[in-house]
């Protein structure tokens, strides 16, 4: 980091970021103490544990600006495991998940960011005006400060007061645009959203709404991708021309396969791959198998608009047919 780039993380922004960083502090109180409780630990390790992650994250956190502590996601995680295991297995994961993280960065595994979302903290400081690491800074200090010289005030704050902010915060961290969306948004993309946010309140387990979210997805990306189908025509010189649109893999071999009229078809069969790829060794052997049957009834198949990755997966498992361009 050169010094330009310091300046510019660190000072660009002193006033706003320093208001900014008092407003999240405040913020953070109630809300850690809140987590705290549901997590099942004594509210002072959350203030402690806050003040330590916002300090930390003002100067290795990934970007400027960014926020977290011991709230949000990570206290509804750490419900079953405080209550069976006891707070010493919560400090073990906590150095688990750091280790884990560090492991990500050094693979540099930075494209797994793009599906977390910003911290209900991140957005606090942003929308008060902070820019800077600086705005993360004084968020620690300040809640530092809150604790050591403010602490009796701090446990006077009423349960009351605590389910109030909790609900505020589920307020402002829900998308409510969302909502507004569902109707726009393709339907598997809404079923997930939707499926995810029941899971969660009925379970009140975060990790298997998560986890079943995105098991729902892989399934429905997975019925997007087994979506085959062949159009055929007959060309002037009297041979039989299908195109395959859609991916060609283990999910929609036998699709393929039955896409083809080999009693009735000429001759001279062609089979453009233009708008396909095949991708796996059941697809080259869906190809063999229309091959195959062509050829016991004595017609001839060329195939056409392979893809380089297509073409070299064919050449090397083998098919006996001329694949060309």
């Amino acid at each position: 980091m050169n010094l330009q780039q310091l300046k510019m993380e660190w000072f660009s922004n002193v006033r706003a970021d320093m208001l900014a960083g008092i407003t999240v502090a405040l913020a953070l109180i109630p809300e850690a103490i809140a987590f705290s409780i549901i997590a099942g630990v004594d509210p002072m390790v959350g203030l402690y544990a806050s003040f330590c992650i916002a300090v930390t994250i003002a100067f290795v956190g990934g970007r400027p600006g960014m926020i977290s502590a011991a709230t949000g996601a990570m206290a509804l995680l750490m419900i079953t495991l405080v209550k069976e295991h006891g707070i010493e297995y919560l400090f073990a994961a906590t150095v688990l998940t750091g280790i884990l993280q560090l492991v990500l960065g050094a693979c540099k595994i930075g494209r797994l960011m793009t599906f977390v979302p910003h911290t209900g903290q991140s957005v606090i400081n942003v929308k008060s005006g902070g820019r800077g690491r600086l705005s993360t800074l004084v968020a620690g200090i300040f809640l530092l400060f809150l604790i050591l010289v403010l602490v009796d005030v701090v446990k006077q704050i009423p349960m009351a007061a605590l389910v109030g902010v909790m609900v505020m915060v589920s307020i402002g961290t829900f998308n409510w645009q969302s909502i507004r969306d569902l109707r726009k948004i393709p339907v598997g993309d809404a079923v997930v959203m939707i499926t995810t946010v029941i899971i969660v309140v009925a379970t009140h387990d975060l990790a298997k709404g998560v986890i079943s979210g995105v098991i729902l997805s892989a399934v429905i990306f997975g019925w997007r991708m087994a979506r085959l189908h062949a159009t055929s025509y007959e060309s002037d010189m009297g041979e039989k021309v299908y195109t395959v649109s859609g991916q060609l893999f283990f999910g929609t071999m036998t699709h393929f396969v039955d896409q083809f009229s080999f009693q009735d078809d000429p001759q001279q069969i062609f089979i453009d791959f233009s708008r396909s790829h095949v991708w796996d060794l059941s697809a080259v052997t869906a190809i063999s198998k229309v091959v195959e049957k062509y050829r016991q009834l004595d017609k001839f198949v060329v195939i056409t608009g392979l893809n380089d990755e297509s073409k070299r997966l064919i050449d090397r498992v083998g098919i006996s047919t001329p694949a060309g361009h």
